[in-house]
């Protein structure tokens, strides 16, 4: 019987990491290539075509924008007075607080004038008890839907149920949209003739802008180091891995944040389900999966121009319960659609989308923190292992911070929405620290989500804003 020696192992586990991050390197290159292809495409169209003809009925859909509210006192006024103000012809508003213990009710009640109205609502999705309906005595496409706490995924149901129009948009309670966002984002849905059923917008970071009575006044940069290295990540997420994925059909991750869907295929998958936390992610691949089992061919879209602001997490407890629940939410949507991986029958969305994010987002956070303890192992040992620890070391530089700068420059060869040279230069410098300590850190808390779910923690986590307008 042969005998294996350390050196072998070290060796191989060595090799293993180095090919897996290659394969990453790869994957990404081809990405970061189709997206800069497509959004400057995009951005040129963008130059030359105007929004005009949209603002018409004729040409326009309209849309119902539900809003899940709970406890979200510190910016439901502000956010629900910016999407009053959105450039669009025919659309209607639509908060639900989901059993808030705060003021969010009163505040809404008292700021907007609500009274009480009798309206009865076709049950299509199963949802926890609604109680009082309101409509605004001055704004008459403005709603409050009071009801018993059920989570996020049950408030957008009941948003479903009570809805008027074919299209509806999820907000978060603490966004604000640009005022052109709903005629950029329904784009692709008007022009294709409904061959698009849903469209998802770009998220950028409220956090250290200057917001009032809900309307961007000054994009800003804030001066905390994690919200700017999210303000990095975001980028990457969204101008390379979205637009990519986009434009082959690709796409399972429409944001919570700022979406656009069909009402029709919602329901009949449906709606959004309530026993996950991941309830975004979890729709858009049950939608997927719905429409290959009919065979039809309909596409989900990002769209990089219509921009969505919002809070993120100053404080590295609520960011670090964030990164967990978003990873336990990625292991439910691939679990629940498992059958989906490697099968032909689902077409590139099996083939290719289902392996990517189990091997990449879902995988990747394991053997990214089995490679930091290997490195710091070898550097512990010495001699020749130094060598595989500083081989290591450059290819997760190359793995993490090329592709962070490169996203950072994308944004300003493209849509250019920071403003200052200052900004994209301080995004740039942040962006080649992130190997040292960002990504280590993020890595870790995907890790523990794993180990929660491992578990059997279910727990959201509490998450406090302090509102971002003033």
């Amino acid at each position: 019987m042969p005998i294996i020696h350390w050196g072998d192992i070290v060796t191989a586990f060595a090799w293993f990491i180095a090919v897996y991050m290659v394969i990453i390197i790869l994957f990404y290159s081809v990405i970061m290539i189709i997206s800069c292809f497509q959004l400057r495409k995009e951005y040129k169209l963008e130059k030359i075509h105007t929004y005009e003809d949209y603002l018409d009925d004729i040409y326009t859909k309209p849309i119902s924008i539900i809003v899940p509210a709970y406890n979200e006192e510190a910016g439901i006024i502000q956010s629900v007075r910016s999407l009053l103000s959105v450039n669009y012809p025919t659309y209607e508003v639509i908060v639900v607080n989901d059993g808030s213990t705060d003021s969010t009710m009163e505040k809404m009640i008292n700021h907007y004038d609500m009274k009480e109205i009798k309206r009865v609502v076709r049950k299509q999705i199963n949802t926890k008890m609604v109680g009082k309906i309101y409509q605004s005595a001055i704004l008459s496409n403005l709603f409050l839907i009071d009801k018993e706490n059920g989570g996020k995924a049950d408030a957008l149901n009941v948003g479903l149920n009570f809805s008027h129009y074919p299209y509806f948009c999820s907000l978060d309670g603490d966004s604000v949209l640009e005022q052109d966002a709903f005629l950029k984002v329904m784009k692709p849905i008007i022009e294709s003739n409904e061959e698009v059923i849903a469209s998802g917008g770009s998220i950028r970071i409220a956090n250290g802008c200057q917001i009032q009575n809900g309307h961007i006044l000054k994009i800003g940069l804030s001066d905390k180091p994690l919200v700017a290295m999210q303000i990095i990540e975001y980028l990457r997420a969204f101008l390379m891995g979205r637009m990519g994925l986009s434009k082959h059909n690709l796409l399972l991750i429409i944001s919570g944040a700022f979406g656009v869907f069909s009402k029709h295929w919602v329901i009949e998958a449906g709606g959004y389900r309530t026993d996950t936390v991941g309830e975004d992610m979890e729709l858009v691949v049950r939608i997927h999966r719905l429409l290959k089992e009919k065979n039809l061919k309909k596409k989900i879209v990002y769209v990089p121009d219509p921009v969505c602001w919002t809070e993120v997490p100053e404080d590295i407890t609520f960011l670090r319960r964030q990164r967990r629940r978003w990873h336990r939410g990625l292991f439910e949507s691939l679990w629940i659609h498992r059958k989906l991986t490697f099968n032909p029958k689902y077409g590139s969305i099996g083939l290719i989308s289902f392996p990517y994010f189990w091997i990449v987002e879902f995988f990747g956070p394991i053997i990214e923190f089995s490679g930091y303890i290997f490195m710091i192992l070898c550097l512990l040992l010495g001699g020749i292992y130094i060598e595989y620890a500083i081989f290591l070391f450059l290819l997760s530089c190359l793995y993490g911070s090329i592709f962070s700068m490169s996203a950072v420059l994308l944004e300003e060869w493209s849509l250019t929405k920071y403003p200052k040279v200052s900004h994209i230069i301080k995004l740039f410098l942040y962006s080649l620290t992130e190997t040292i300590w960002y990504r280590p850190m993020t890595v870790f808390w995907r890790c523990e989500g794993i180990w929660q779910m491992i578990k059997g923690d279910k727990s959201w986590g509490e998450m406090k804003r302090k509102g971002v307008s003033e």
